[in-house]
């Protein structure tokens, strides 16, 4: 671990430099009231190892594998990455989270973003898609503002199978605009409920995920007929698992408009939480109302190909009053990352992928029903599934965890009907052997 001290005379020249007479001077224009009013008590400094065991033991603290079986999945999926996929992110040429400017100097850089636009639209079964957004909830905000203004409708109906927090960033985004939101429930086999539809005043859009929150799969199907019994309004298909669509049908070929959500599955590690990939795609018809920006190909003055910047309609590039968002960062290192892995496991790979995460969570599924614990959903599901304990399963559930066991998340905090309920995830990172761990003691 290095460390880069200043000497007393280091601060006193740099503090003479832009004015200041102390370091607390540096910090005036933070209002006092946000500004701690004592000062920081900080343990004496370490040496370099003495430091680094702090840090291991304070590491130890926290569940991880291997040495748990961990059964979380909620918007975050453990999967396996190419050692092609790790190798090649570390080119630094690839290294940026923006889309380059300056086609002249970033053709590779380009082309990759083009590559990964075209696997996405593949993928999800769209005619184009954007040069990616921030995350998937911000991706899912942002398909609803679109929906708007292609609609220029006031009214959005969400289903309540939506990632809890992917909502929450919804209501985030539409509160300023005055934009009305209203919420369909999830029915007894755990998919959206569509009926409150036909009371609903010409929705500018419906948005669903599939696999949903519980993991289940929504009938798209069906959604975009709902959606459609009004020409105008549009069907928002959401995601948190891309890679259920190498098993199930796309959600542009069931009749989505405009699909969103988050790619972190594709090669990207899951990082106690983050940096992920907002996914974006939409058909033809609506292109010029998609934010972000795209990369497209053309020829030179001389005809060879090239890669250009295009449709950048951002405040950056075009009016305030005309752009369509105000999203600067495309995380285009995840970008890159989601292309090389899509082609690492090429079509192919990503159905066999696809059927055994489907398999092995089945199995569980399969196991935990035999065990006599309930599972409260019938509809068909990927990766995630619900699974009911009896009243009182806190203790069940801290005395798994005392034996290196996190048995899914809690469902109550998002959804206080569901006490006693817990969100599992299993995916090809999970061996058999902690899949009869987890129901063994569920049963026991």
């Amino acid at each position: 671990m290095r460390f880069l001290p200043h000497t007393e005379a280091d601060i006193d020249a740099m503090l003479a430099a832009v004015g200041c007479k102390d370091l607390a001077a540096l910090f005036d224009d933070i209002p006092a009231d946000c500004r701690p009013a004592q000062p920081l008590h900080l343990p004496p400094g370490l040496s370099e190892w003495a430091l680094n065991r702090h840090m291991e033991n304070l590491a130890a603290e926290t569940a991880t594998g291997p040495g748990y079986d961990i059964f979380l999945g909620a918007g975050s999926y453990d999967h396996y990455i190419p050692e092609t996929v790790q190798q090649l992110l570390r080119r630094g040429e690839l290294a940026t989270a923006y889309t380059p400017y300056q086609p002249e100097v970033s053709q590779g850089t380009l082309q990759a973003i083009y590559e990964y636009q075209t696997l996405t639209a593949r993928l999800l079964g769209m005619e184009a898609a954007n040069a990616s957004v921030y995350d998937g909830a911000s991706a899912l905000a942002e398909a609803l503002l679109m929906a708007v203004r292609i609609t220029k409708r006031r009214l959005v109906a969400i289903s309540r199978a939506i990632h809890p927090h992917y909502r929450h960033v919804v209501a985030t985004y539409l509160r300023p605009t005055g934009l009305d939101i209203i919420e369909l429930p999830y029915g007894p086999d755990g998919r959206t409920d569509l009926n409150p539809l036909d009371d609903a005043r010409e929705p500018a859009a419906v948005a669903v995920q599939s696999p949903n929150f519980f993991g289940c799969i929504e009938d798209l199907a069906a959604a975009a007929e709902a959606a459609h019994g009004d020409p105008a309004t549009l069907l928002v298909a959401a995601f948190t698992e891309p890679l259920a669509f190498g098993l199930y049908p796309s959600p542009g070929a069931l009749g989505a408009d405009i699909v969103c959500g988050e790619g972190q599955s594709l090669g990207i590690a899951r990082s106690f939480g983050g940096p992920g990939l907002g996914m974006f795609a939409c058909r033809n018809a609506h292109l010029r109302a998609m934010p972000g920006r795209l990369v497209g190909k053309t020829v030179d003055a001389d005809g060879r190909r090239g890669f250009v910047l295009t449709l950048a309609t951002r405040e950056q590039h075009i009016r305030r009053e005309r752009a369509t968002s105000n999203i600067c960062t495309n995380q285009g290192l995840c970008a890159t990352a989601a292309a090389m892995y899509m082609a690492s496991l090429g079509g192919t790979g990503i159905r066999a992928l696809a059927r055994l995460n489907y398999d092995k969570a089945g199995y569980l599924q399969t196991a935990l029903r035999n065990a006599g614990v309930a599972l409260p959903f019938s509809a068909p599901v990927f990766n995630e599934f619900v699974m009911q304990l009896p009243p009182g399963s806190e203790a069940v559930y801290r005395r798994l965890l005392e034996r290196r066991i996190v048995a899914g998340l809690p469902l109550a905090p998002f959804y206080p009907e569901l006490a006693d309920h817990y969100l599992l995830c299993v995916t090809e990172t999970t061996d058999k052997a902690a899949l009869d761990r987890l129901v063994a003691e569920v049963s026991s």
